[in-house]
């Protein structure tokens, strides 16, 4: 089990890994709007993806309406 930090910009032109802050947060682009659970949802479904892993060992923990997020990942 990790615990990552994320800021997510979301409306972006597609999802993507954009880097990371000072601090180790990771930053992504995500190309769904910020509106009822979209943006969160097309993250869950980009880390999935990302660490070859079901959508529901994502869990966001902290953050679900704001652009910086904490998330559980079981694995």
């Amino acid at each position: 089990m990790k615990y990552l930090r994320i800021k997510v910009i979301p409306k972006s032109p597609k999802t993507e890994i954009v880097g990371e802050l000072d601090d180790g947060t990771i930053k992504i682009r995500v190309a769904a709007p910020p509106e009822k659970g979209k943006a969160n949802a097309e993250l869950i479904k980009f880390l999935a993806k990302h660490f070859g892993i079901n959508k529901s060992d994502i869990k966001i923990i902290s953050g679900k309406s704001e652009p910086l997020k904490l998330v559980k990942i079981e694995s």
